[in-house]
């Protein structure tokens, strides 16, 4: 069988490359090395579709290098090993190493030595953040290139230049069925190509239509990588929303990870965010939040979405505070540095000079409960905001009290 048209369209040249304006172009970093006739280790990394193996093979082809291609999963120590013997026979080598973030440990350690003494020239390409997934000491030997998303715009710069490619010859569609292609895409070029190339090759008449394109596929692709950085960045995108009070930004992630199916991902994050964001703000969403998940397994998708919904707009919507967790990482931070003391005697199970709060009015009595060390520290500051301004009123109430007896 013939390669398929998302192969034959990669570029051959840097002049052909979409996209990628920050890096490619007149004054740009990788055209001024193509000018220069220079290549550095380098770290290409972004979503799938973006163009990583289309810059690393324009590179190398543009220079006219040796070079030889690897997976760091795919491909064994030994591979690596014959690609070190060449460069060794020629005196350098380019080595395209796509996932290098899986790159393992007794791998790195046969690379690293050629990198450094530049026998190698590495143009490493991940879809994972190079600066959590990768090796130091691999990262620290090489120039990091993050690669842009793409924009509809460049997909129907690709999808106009592939209907004029010989394998899709005799084909008739128009602008609004390209712009439709683009928009299912989710900016993954390489996926816009394949379904053109399906959508040409499932017609009886070479006649491409919307109607057609949605017998395929009509749901928009977006890149979300469950196992990768691309789940956490939408997670961060829903708490961050919530706790910005965006109603309609963390409607959109939910729907994103709705879409994924992951609910028990929702679940632990809305948890987080419940006292993380909202606390003693509005000390009852925890429990709703609790009823909302309950409802939601308990119907199981497509409903869930509804009670998910529900409470992710009430708590978008609720007053924030963060002031408990930061006055208990406060008292942490003074545990973690030895900071503590001894506990007062008249507190301890033995004590005879206790006083029972119980036994006084308003069940409370002025008695010093942190250690002689800490006695004056003060980690918890209320809000006066929601639920909180109550407790800050009892707060302040009882700060008066404890100053009054001073």
């Amino acid at each position: 069988m013939s390669k398929p048209l998302a192969l034959k369209m990669a570029p051959v040249s840097t002049k052909d490359i979409i996209g990628q304006k920050h890096l490619i172009g007149d004054g740009k970093i990788l055209s001024n090395l193509l000018k220069n006739k220079k290549l550095f280790s380098m770290i290409l990394y972004g979503k799938p579709g973006i163009g990583k193996t289309s810059i690393a093979n324009a590179l190398i082809n543009d220079l006219g290098v040796r070079y030889r291609f690897l997976n760091a999963t795919t491909n064994s120590k030994k591979d690596l090993d014959i690609v070190i013997e060449e460069a060794k026979m020629y005196g350098e080598m380019v080595l395209v190493m796509d996932e290098i973030h899986r790159l393992h440990k007794d791998k790195q350690d046969v690379l690293l030595p050629q990198l450094e003494s530049g026998l190698i020239t590495l143009i490493g390409m991940t879809t994972s953040n190079p600066y959590h997934a990768i090796n130091p000491a691999i990262r620290s030997r090489c120039q990091l290139f993050e690669l842009k998303e793409l924009e509809t715009s460049d997909i129907i710069e690709g999808l106009n230049k592939a209907i004029k490619h010989p394998d899709l010859e005799g084909i008739k569609i128009d602008k609004k069925s390209i712009e439709f292609i683009a928009k299912l895409s989710g900016n993954d070029l390489r996926y816009a190509y394949n379904l053109l190339e399906i959508a040409f090759y499932s017609t009886d008449d070479k006649k491409v239509t919307e109607e057609k394109i949605k017998m395929i596929n009509s749901k928009p692709v977006f890149f979300s990588d469950k196992d990768g950085d691309g789940h956490y960045n939408v997670l961060s995108g829903l708490q961050k929303s919530i706790r910005g009070s965006d109603v309609d930004a963390a409607l959109h992630y939910l729907a994103r990870l709705i879409a994924e199916g992951d609910l028990d991902s929702i679940y632990r994050r809305l948890s987080v965010i419940a006292y993380e964001d909202i606390g003693l703000a509005n000390p009852a969403i925890g429990p709703r939040l609790d009823a909302a998940i309950n409802a939601s397994e308990r119907v199981g998708l497509p409903e869930a979405r509804i009670p998910l919904g529900t409470i992710v707009c009430e708590m978008a919507l609720s007053p924030k505070s963060n002031t408990a967790h930061i006055a208990l990482d406060m008292a942490l931070e003074d545990i973690e540095k030895g900071n503590v003391g001894t506990v007062p005697n008249h507190i301890r199970p033995d004590s005879t000079e206790y006083k029972y709060p119980h036994d006084y009015k308003g069940a409370y009595v002025v008695q010093q409960y942190l250690p002689d060390k800490l006695k004056n520290k003060k980690y918890y500051s209320p809000k006066d905001i929601g639920y909180e301004k109550t407790i800050k009123e009892i707060y302040d109430r009882l700060e008066k009290l404890k100053n009054s007896k001073k």
